[in-house]
């Protein structure tokens, strides 16, 4: 479970700095641009991004919540390794898709102001769903 564990706890550091670096770029490239953005696109992908939330809890209701409890029982069940690792890598990459939506808008031309909600919530989700390594239960 180590290496796993370290694996993914690398990738969700990653994808954390790379929210900041998307909030980065868009900001210096959207100085280069002046079009007045549509609204169509914006609502698009709040739509789309309250999708993905609660996609978010369907994904680790099913992957990492049983996940987690089969390794529980038996630390060495490397099926279970796999699915958990598996699941935290589906959130991230849902998560990071919030960030990305954040950036794609103000490269269209939205204000910092209105994509900042895109970031911050790509980042708040990498934080909630912070892997734990799962630890037998005392009896």
């Amino acid at each position: 479970m180590g290496p796993a564990l370290r694996v993914v706890r690398q990738i969700q550091i990653s994808m954390l700095v790379s929210i900041a670096l998307y909030a980065l770029a868009g900001e210096m490239l959207s100085r280069t641009m002046n079009r007045i953005p549509g609204n169509t696109l914006f609502h698009a992908f709040s739509l789309i991004s309250i999708s993905l939330v609660g996609a978010t809890v369907v994904v680790r209701r099913t992957l990492v919540l049983p996940s987690e409890a089969a390794l529980k029982k038996n630390s060495e069940d490397d099926l279970a390794v796999a699915r958990w690792r598996t699941g935290h890598i589906v959130l991230f990459a849902m998560s990071e898709v919030l960030g990305l939506f954040g950036l794609i808008l103000r490269m269209a031309g939205f204000t910092l102001a209105n994509v900042c909600g895109f970031y911050l919530g790509a980042f708040l989700l990498l934080l909630l769903y912070s892997p734990r390594a799962p630890r037998a239960e005392l009896r």
